[in-house]
């Protein structure tokens, strides 16, 4: 479920919802609504457990990973990222662990940079993103098939912009993520 609710919108009322499937990462679930003029409506939802990104910046570089997606059935360049998966963890302790887990670097300055829903209209995942620096190594500890494939790319900031607006990073967590680092940077 969603960290944090969003506010009511205008009369719309959740009456419910049932269960059609309980998969590895989400629950797939038809929700009953009644609109402000009583009109019953039904959405299929995504319940997911909330994820965090973090952009790790490491002198004048990016670290990136580029891995297979399934559901595109190809790789995408992409920040380090993962799934809230240990109960009531504070997102920052799950981003460094993300972090150390998928690139090998841990971080001495962890700060967050927004929150976001990644496709509020079917989805209440919500994302923690920070940026990480004063990076040093530490061991992988890589989770899961895809995560046994990646691979680490290194890209210099001077860059990326151009990485997005050409479409060779086109995940919206990585160009979010980047975007505010480059403003933050002032660069």
């Amino acid at each position: 479920m969603t960290e944090a609710a969003p506010p009511s919108s205008a009369g719309f009322r959740r009456l419910g919802e049932r269960q059609i499937h309980q998969g590895y990462v989400v629950t797939l679930v038809e929700g009953e609504f009644a609109a402000p003029d009583g009109t019953h409506m039904w959405r299929d939802i995504v319940h997911h457990p909330g994820a965090v990104a973090v952009v790790a910046v490491d002198g004048d570089d990016v670290v990136l990973v580029r891995q297979y997606r399934a559901a595109l059935d190809s790789s995408l360049l992409e920040i380090p990222a993962g799934k809230r998966d240990v109960d009531d963890e504070d997102p920052a302790v799950t981003a460094v662990r993300e972090l150390e887990e998928e690139v090998g670097l841990t971080a001495g300055s962890i700060v967050p940079l927004a929150r976001f829903y990644n496709s509020p209209g079917f989805s209440d995942e919500y994302c923690h993103l920070f940026l990480a620096t004063d990076l040093r190594p530490v061991p992988l500890a890589r989770e899961g098939i895809e995560e046994e494939w990646m691979t680490i790319e290194r890209v210099r900031l001077d860059d990326v912009a151009e990485m997005i607006a050409s479409g060779a990073i086109e995940d919206a967590k990585s160009v979010i993520g980047l975007l505010l680092t480059l403003r933050r940077l002032r660069r």
